[in-house]
């Protein structure tokens, strides 16, 4: 077997071998439904769409999604482990992208999990179901880039919740880069070419653009760059700190 997948398996299987997946999973749903259905007046607004569901999806996402990341390669170095992993056949950037792909297929079954909220929409009326897949499409990207912010900042160190709380800030700075509350932080120390590109990285003006049913070319790349470049990254701090 290809060893990404078997990285693949072996990390998925442990996220089901305790409850910690199950919780996650039900906290998610939870958040969901009450997001949609009382903070965004689903039934008040009497429009047949899901734009109340995924318009709170990047703030969902900001604070579950480090919380899934932290352990990722902490919990690896913290125990030791990540010696024995690395003994194994496989290269670094097969080992990152394995860990990756398992926590990404992980919030994707979360993802899935809100299809009732879908049938509900179909039912109570008649969306336009291919900006509904679109928006899913989307919001599958975003999480993948949320937790790839996640998975190198884990990288760094032992601790798993310095890991948490920085990939928190570095998620909310990409979330909001595109806005002045996070540019005027920057603009008064930092070039503004670099300023520019900052704004140019927000998840949030590029979610929103696949929310509304437009699958830009654009919004696509930019997520799986993003993503490439963070599991690049990680791949090298992780070789760089495996001695420690």
């Amino acid at each position: 077997m290809n060893p990404i997948g078997v990285i693949f398996r072996r990390e998925l299987a442990a996220y089901f071998a305790t409850p910690l997946a199950v919780v996650f999973i039900v906290i998610y749903l939870m958040l969901a439904g009450v997001f949609t259905f009382y903070l965004g007046n689903f039934f008040e607004r009497g429009q047949a769409d899901l734009q109340a569901f995924f318009g709170f999806h990047p703030w969902l996402y900001l604070f579950l999604v480090p919380a899934i990341a932290m352990r990722i390669w902490a919990e690896e170095r913290k125990s030791g482990t990540i010696e024995l992993l690395l003994t194994l056949p496989i290269t670094m950037v097969q080992a990152v992208i394995g860990k990756f792909l398992a926590a990404w297929a992980f919030v994707a079954i979360a993802l899935a999990g809100t299809f009732p909220i879908w049938i509900t929409v179909n039912v109570l009326g008649d969306p336009d179901n291919g900006v509904i897949v679109a928006a899913y499409l989307g919001s599958l990207l975003m999480a993948g880039a949320y937790l790839a912010v996640g998975v190198g900042v884990s990288a760094f160190t032992k601790s798993q919740v310095i890991a948490f709380i920085v990939a928190l800030v570095l998620c909310f700075v990409f979330t909001l880069a595109g806005f002045p509350l996070v540019l005027d932080a920057f603009s008064a120390w930092l070039p503004g070419g670099i300023v520019d590109a900052l704004a140019a990285m927000s998840f949030l003006t590029h979610f929103q653009s696949l929310q509304k049913g437009v699958i830009d070319l654009r919004d696509l790349v930019f997520f799986l760059a993003f993503i490439g470049a963070w599991l690049y990254a990680c791949a090298l701090i992780v070789d760089a700190k495996k001695a420690d």
